[in-house]
């Protein structure tokens, strides 16, 4: 039996710093950003504080689909993505849900610790890797490990709206570490939520083996959460056809910059001819940019999907969590993947 790891795992890690609140005009601040004021501050559950953003000069938000996330760019120069977890039908505010990380980079301690109710902050506009299937799909399945269930509420807003078959299988550490429970009773008591604690022990939990053994013909899967939780649902998707199955990882193995052993290498763009050298100091993107290619990129730690970029030849060092094996055999994701020798782009 399989099952998952620690599911109270983090995910959203960024850099410590010291707060400075922004003053930036409630105006766009270029057509992608847009100054938000920190409406109010809700602690959902132990080490998980939820974040009402709402627009600084009080104007409708734009619009986002359930499974969306945004940036917020923090003072320090940190960007860290999260998930929507509001109604999409609220355009008067979002709500972004924060886990403090023990072991993160300053990112998740700084939302904790130094951002108030009346501060403002930068944010991008939303964007989704993560959408629910269309009305072709007959019913959802929903599987998420901590955290992970922030963009699963929003989803369940939107399929309540249609009505539609949805099932959410929410797994956490213990029930002072459940998020959202308010939210989700109701749910629970109609045997649309099922609840799981493993008490830190991978034995308990949910059979996510069992939960995945088969496919029914119009059932669209969903999951969410740390990495360990991930791979075992990953390990679990044979009887599932490729269509079928939407997930989001919270976090990547990053550009590996500071990994050690990195070593120098060439990037061929097949459309002019160009050899690049790649520093061990510096991504591919880095690389681009500087030459000017501009390669569109969001999360840069290999999570989101983005920067998905075709290649020719040569030999790849993947570091994403997006790929699927097969995908990796013509693709990379450039924000985070190395190379051995030289590697040619599709650019």
């Amino acid at each position: 039996m399989l099952e998952a790891a620690d599911t109270s795992d983090g995910m959203n890690g960024a850099t410590n710093g010291t707060m400075t609140i922004s003053t930036a005009s409630a105006d766009l601040i270029d057509k992608q950003k847009l100054a938000v004021t920190v409406s109010r501050i809700h602690d959902e559950a132990d080490g998980i504080r939820s974040f009402e953003l709402r627009s600084a000069d009080g104007r409708a938000l734009p619009p986002f689909t359930a499974g969306s996330h945004v940036e917020v760019h923090l003072p320090t120069g940190v960007i860290r993505s999260y998930s929507l977890c509001s109604d999409p039908q609220r355009h008067d505010h979002y709500v972004i849900s924060v886990l403090r990380e023990a072991a993160g980079r300053g990112g998740s301690s700084y939302m904790h610790d130094h951002v108030s109710v009346g501060d403002q902050l930068v944010i991008a506009a939303p964007r989704n890797h993560f959408p629910l299937a269309g009305r072709e799909a007959r019913f959802h399945l929903m599987l998420a490990g901590g955290i992970g269930v922030t963009p699963m509420i929003a989803m369940i807003a939107e399929l309540e709206r249609r009505g539609a078959r949805w099932q959410l299988h929410y797994c956490t550490r213990n029930p002072q570490r459940t998020a959202f429970m308010a939210q989700l009773q109701p749910y629970v008591d109609a045997g649309k939520v099922v609840l799981h604690h493993d008490e830190g022990d991978p034995t308990r939990g949910l059979d996510i083996k069992t939960t995945l053994a088969e496919f029914e013909i119009g059932t669209h899967l969903y999951f969410c959460g740390p990495p360990g939780f991930m791979q075992a649902c990953g390990a679990c998707l044979e009887p599932w056809p490729p269509h079928a199955v939407h997930r989001e990882f919270f976090a990547g193995s990053g550009t590996g910059l500071d990994q050690e052993g990195n070593e120098a290498f060439e990037i061929k763009l097949r459309r002019s001819g160009t050899v690049l050298a790649v520093p061990a100091d510096k991504s591919i993107v880095d690389v681009l940019k500087l030459n000017g290619c501009d390669v569109e990129t969001d999360c840069n730690e290999g999570y989101c999907g983005t920067c998905i970029t075709r290649y020719l030849a040569g030999a790849p060092e993947h570091r994403d969590t997006v790929l699927s094996d097969k995908e990796r055999k013509s693709y990379v994701m450039v924000c985070c993947a190395r190379a051995k020798g030289l590697l040619e782009l599709d650019l």
